[in-house]
Protein backbone atom coordinates (compact mmCIF):
# COMPACT_ATOMS: atom_id res chain seq x y z
CA UNK A 1 0.00 0.00 0.00
CA UNK A 2 0.95 3.76 -0.66
CA UNK A 3 -0.49 6.94 0.95
CA UNK A 4 -1.35 9.93 -0.99
CA UNK A 5 -0.70 13.65 -0.05
CA UNK A 6 -4.84 13.31 0.96
CA UNK A 7 -4.09 10.29 3.27
CA UNK A 8 -6.14 8.31 1.27
CA UNK A 9 -4.89 4.56 0.87
CA UNK A 10 -3.32 3.51 -2.59
CA UNK A 11 -2.80 0.19 -3.95
CA UNK A 12 0.40 -0.45 -5.27
CA UNK A 13 -1.74 -1.56 -8.67
CA UNK A 14 -3.39 2.34 -8.28
CA UNK A 15 -0.45 4.03 -7.46
CA UNK A 16 1.39 2.73 -11.15
CA UNK A 17 -1.51 3.57 -12.92
CA UNK A 18 -1.66 6.75 -11.88
CA UNK A 19 1.69 7.33 -12.26
CA UNK A 20 1.67 6.33 -15.92
CA UNK A 21 -1.67 8.35 -16.46
CA UNK A 22 -0.08 11.47 -15.13
CA UNK A 23 3.17 10.80 -18.14
CA UNK A 24 0.43 10.77 -20.64
CA UNK A 25 -1.22 13.77 -19.23
CA UNK A 26 -3.87 15.09 -22.14
CA UNK A 27 -1.76 13.38 -24.75
CA UNK A 28 -3.60 11.23 -27.16
CA UNK A 29 -2.31 7.66 -26.14
CA UNK A 30 -2.74 6.14 -29.81
CA UNK A 31 -0.46 9.55 -31.06
CA UNK A 32 1.89 8.89 -28.31
CA UNK A 33 1.93 5.24 -28.81
CA UNK A 34 2.13 5.45 -32.65
CA UNK A 35 5.74 7.38 -32.37
CA UNK A 36 7.35 5.16 -29.88
CA UNK A 37 8.80 2.17 -32.38
CA UNK A 38 10.45 5.24 -34.63
CA UNK A 39 11.37 7.05 -31.16
CA UNK A 40 13.05 3.15 -30.16
CA UNK A 41 14.75 2.67 -33.97
CA UNK A 42 16.36 6.55 -33.49
CA UNK A 43 17.72 5.41 -30.32
CA UNK A 44 19.07 2.20 -31.98
CA UNK A 45 20.02 3.92 -34.93
CA UNK A 46 21.95 6.72 -33.03
CA UNK A 47 23.95 4.48 -30.13
CA UNK A 48 26.04 1.83 -30.64
CA UNK A 49 25.01 -1.70 -29.08
CA UNK A 50 28.14 -1.79 -26.72
CA UNK A 51 26.29 1.72 -25.21
CA UNK A 52 22.69 0.15 -25.39
CA UNK A 53 24.19 -3.42 -23.53
CA UNK A 54 25.82 -1.09 -20.90
CA UNK A 55 24.47 -1.85 -17.05
CA UNK A 56 24.53 1.97 -16.04
CA UNK A 57 23.35 0.56 -12.44
CA UNK A 58 23.96 -2.62 -10.46
CA UNK A 59 20.52 -4.20 -10.38
CA UNK A 60 18.69 -2.34 -13.28
CA UNK A 61 18.64 -3.22 -16.92
CA UNK A 62 20.23 -1.97 -19.58
CA UNK A 63 18.57 0.58 -22.49
CA UNK A 64 18.14 -3.02 -24.71
CA UNK A 65 16.52 -4.95 -22.08
CA UNK A 66 14.48 -2.39 -21.53
CA UNK A 67 13.61 -2.03 -25.33
CA UNK A 68 13.00 -5.99 -24.47
CA UNK A 69 10.98 -5.06 -21.88
CA UNK A 70 8.91 -3.27 -24.09
CA UNK A 71 8.41 -5.97 -26.93
CA UNK A 72 7.30 -8.30 -24.02
CA UNK A 73 4.83 -6.06 -23.04
CA UNK A 74 3.20 -4.83 -26.36
CA UNK A 75 2.76 -8.71 -26.75
CA UNK A 76 1.40 -9.24 -23.82
CA UNK A 77 -0.85 -6.27 -24.30
CA UNK A 78 -1.60 -7.06 -27.60
CA UNK A 79 -3.15 -10.44 -26.33
CA UNK A 80 -4.99 -8.86 -23.41
CA UNK A 81 -6.81 -6.26 -25.82
CA UNK A 82 -7.68 -9.23 -27.61
CA UNK A 83 -8.82 -11.57 -24.90
CA UNK A 84 -11.26 -8.39 -23.44
CA UNK A 85 -12.88 -7.94 -26.79
CA UNK A 86 -13.42 -11.27 -27.30
CA UNK A 87 -14.47 -12.25 -23.27
CA UNK A 88 -16.55 -11.08 -20.80
CA UNK A 89 -14.55 -9.97 -17.91
CA UNK A 90 -11.38 -12.43 -18.36
CA UNK A 91 -8.94 -12.32 -15.74
CA UNK A 92 -5.53 -10.59 -17.28
CA UNK A 93 -2.65 -11.74 -15.44
CA UNK A 94 0.29 -9.76 -14.73
CA UNK A 95 4.02 -10.99 -15.48
CA UNK A 96 7.48 -11.44 -13.85
CA UNK A 97 8.88 -9.11 -15.66
CA UNK A 98 12.37 -9.30 -14.53
CA UNK A 99 12.72 -12.96 -15.37
CA UNK A 100 10.90 -12.46 -18.58
CA UNK A 101 14.21 -10.14 -19.29
CA UNK A 102 16.94 -12.41 -17.59
CA UNK A 103 15.44 -15.92 -19.43
CA UNK A 104 15.11 -14.30 -22.95
CA UNK A 105 18.35 -12.75 -22.55
CA UNK A 106 17.75 -9.56 -24.24
CA UNK A 107 21.00 -8.72 -23.88
CA UNK A 108 22.11 -10.82 -26.03
CA UNK A 109 20.41 -9.65 -29.02
CA UNK A 110 20.64 -6.78 -31.30
CA UNK A 111 19.50 -3.51 -30.22
CA UNK A 112 17.48 -2.97 -34.17
CA UNK A 113 16.74 -6.30 -34.23
CA UNK A 114 14.60 -5.83 -30.78
CA UNK A 115 13.10 -2.27 -32.31
CA UNK A 116 12.02 -4.09 -35.28
CA UNK A 117 10.08 -7.04 -33.38
CA UNK A 118 8.49 -4.44 -31.25
CA UNK A 119 7.34 -2.28 -34.31
CA UNK A 120 6.04 -5.22 -35.80
CA UNK A 121 3.90 -6.11 -32.91
CA UNK A 122 2.94 -2.37 -32.11
CA UNK A 123 1.62 -2.11 -35.39
CA UNK A 124 -0.80 -5.20 -35.39
CA UNK A 125 -1.59 -4.24 -32.33
CA UNK A 126 -2.53 -0.29 -33.37
CA UNK A 127 -4.89 -1.64 -35.52
CA UNK A 128 -6.67 -3.15 -33.38
CA UNK A 129 -6.65 -0.45 -30.92
CA UNK A 130 -7.82 2.03 -33.67
CA UNK A 131 -10.73 -0.25 -34.67
CA UNK A 132 -11.94 -0.19 -31.27
CA UNK A 133 -15.37 1.56 -30.96
CA UNK A 134 -16.13 3.55 -27.29
CA UNK A 135 -18.39 1.12 -26.06
CA UNK A 136 -15.08 -1.57 -26.68
CA UNK A 137 -12.97 0.67 -24.43
CA UNK A 138 -15.38 0.47 -21.74
CA UNK A 139 -15.02 -3.47 -21.85
CA UNK A 140 -13.05 -4.69 -18.56
CA UNK A 141 -10.83 -7.48 -17.57
CA UNK A 142 -10.03 -8.41 -13.85
CA UNK A 143 -6.18 -7.65 -13.59
CA UNK A 144 -4.75 -9.97 -11.02
CA UNK A 145 -2.86 -7.47 -8.99
CA UNK A 146 -4.79 -4.60 -10.23
CA UNK A 147 -8.20 -5.35 -10.39
CA UNK A 148 -10.71 -4.19 -13.31
CA UNK A 149 -9.35 -2.40 -15.59
CA UNK A 150 -10.81 -1.15 -18.69
CA UNK A 151 -9.37 -1.21 -22.36
CA UNK A 152 -9.28 2.68 -22.45
CA UNK A 153 -8.02 2.72 -19.04
CA UNK A 154 -5.33 -0.28 -20.25
CA UNK A 155 -4.38 1.96 -23.48
CA UNK A 156 -3.81 5.29 -21.23
CA UNK A 157 -1.50 3.06 -19.25
CA UNK A 158 0.58 1.71 -22.14
CA UNK A 159 0.93 5.00 -23.52
CA UNK A 160 2.22 6.30 -20.35
CA UNK A 161 4.55 3.37 -19.98
CA UNK A 162 5.93 3.55 -23.40
CA UNK A 163 7.09 7.70 -22.37
CA UNK A 164 7.92 5.96 -19.11
CA UNK A 165 10.33 3.96 -20.33
CA UNK A 166 12.11 6.21 -23.26
CA UNK A 167 12.84 8.52 -20.90
CA UNK A 168 14.59 5.28 -18.41
CA UNK A 169 16.09 4.63 -21.55
CA UNK A 170 17.53 7.93 -22.24
CA UNK A 171 18.69 8.57 -18.80
CA UNK A 172 20.15 5.04 -18.54
CA UNK A 173 22.14 5.82 -21.45
CA UNK A 174 23.50 8.91 -20.20
CA UNK A 175 24.72 7.58 -17.29
CA UNK A 176 26.54 5.26 -19.78
CA UNK A 177 28.15 7.54 -21.67
CA UNK A 178 29.00 9.80 -18.47
CA UNK A 179 30.73 6.72 -16.64
CA UNK A 180 34.59 6.74 -17.17
CA UNK A 181 36.23 3.67 -18.57
CA UNK A 182 37.61 0.80 -16.33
Amino acid sequence: MTTTQAGLSLSTGDAYREKMFKLLGDQNPLEVMGQTASKLADIAEKHPATVLRTRPFAGKWTPNEVIGHLTDTEWVYGYRLRLILSEDNPTILGTQQDAWVAKLRYNELEPRKLVEIFRTLRELNLEEWRRASADDLRRTGRHNERGPESLDAMLRLLAGHDLNHLDQINRYIQAVQKTPPR
